[in-house]
C-alpha cells in the first residue's frame, strides 16, 4: 500500500527516508507514526497502512537515518533486539524531534497547506511523541508505553494540543515508580489523558511477533482511533 518518500530535515541537514501510505481518498488529515528502537520495520509500516484504512495520511519517517538509515529489526530475535537497545543509546533525541517536526511540515505540504497533522508513537517513539506534543504544534499526540517520561515532566507546561498516553502496567522497561510519577505529574493537566493496562509489558501492542497482547492493543488502538477523530476531524 505504501512507498518510501524523502522528507527534507530541517536546517540544511540533507534529506531522509520515510514510509508513506495513502489512504483510498482525498485525506483530511495526516499522522506521523514514531518508530520503536528496531527502525521503520514491517510492523511499523503495517501500523501506517491501518492509518490509511482509517482515511489518513500516514508518515513513518526513518529517525535512525544518521547512524543507521534503513535498519530494520525483529525485536522477537535477542541479537536484534540487543542492536535496538544499542542504537537507543547512540540516537540523538533531539535531532529526532526536528526530524519529526520535518515530517510535520511534509504531512501539512502534501496535505495541501491545510488539514491537521497528528502524531503516534511506540516505545522510543512513545516518549517521543510527549516531546512533539511539547516541542511542536503538532494537533494531537499519542505515545504507547513510552520511556523516561517522568524525565520530561518539567516540559508539561508547553502542551497544548491533546495528548494520550498508554501505560502497561507491567513493563520492563518503566517501572512502577515511573508510572506513578507520571500519574502525579500528569493526572490534572488538562490536555493529557492517562491509560493504564493492568498485566501488561511493554510492547503489547505491536502488529506482529511474541509481544503482541490482542485483546489490550485492541483496546488501545480504539482509544486512539476514538482520539484521533476527534481532535484531526
Amino acid at each position: 500500500m505504501g512507498e518510501m518518500i524523502d522528507v527534507a530535515a530541517l536546517n540544511g541537514e540533507g534529506s531522509f527516508k520515510a514510509y508513506r501510505a495513502d489512504p483510498a481518498g482525498k485525506p483530511n488529515a495526516a499522522i506521523i507514526v514514531i518508530q520503536e528502537v528496531f527502525g521503520v520495520n514491517p510492523g511499523i509500516r503495517q501500523k501506517c497502512d491501518r492509518l490509511a484504512e482509517q482515511g489518513y495520511l500516514a508518515i513513518a519517517p526513518d529517525l535512525f537515518w544518521r547512524i543507521a538509515p534503513g535498519v530494520e529489526l525483529n525485536p522477537d530475535v535477542p541479537e536484534e533486539l540487543q542492536k535496538g537497545l544499542d542504537l537507543f543509546g547512540q540516537f540523538n533525541q533531539d535531532a529526532g524531534i526536528r526530524d519529526i517536526e520535518a515530517s510535520i511540515h511534509k504531512a501539512r505540504e502534501l496535505l495541501g497547506g491545510t488539514g491537521k497533522v497528528g502524531a503516534v508513537g511506540y516505545c522510543l517513539g512513545g516518549r517521543l511523541a510527549f516531546m512533539t506534543a511539547c516541542r511542536t504544534d503538532i494537533d494531537a499526540a499519542v505515545g504507547y508505553y513510552g520511556v523516561g517520561v517522568d524525565g520530561l515532566l518539567g516540559e508539561k507546561h508547553a502542551i497544548a494540543n491533546p495528548v494520550m498516553m498508554h501505560i502497561a502496567g507491567e513493563d520492563g522497561f518503566v517501572d512502577k515508580a515511573t508510572q506513578q510519577k507520571m500519574h502525579e505529574g500528569l493526572d490534572d493537566h488538562p490536555k493529557v489523558t492517562l491509560y493504564d493496562y493492568p498485566g501488561e509489558d511493554h510492547g503489547f501492542a505491536t502488529e506482529m511477533g511474541d509481544r503482541r497482547s490482542p485483546e489490550a492493543a485492541d483496546l488501545a488502538d480504539q482509544r486512539t482511533a476514538a482520539f484521533f477523530a476527534e481532535h484531526l476531524g
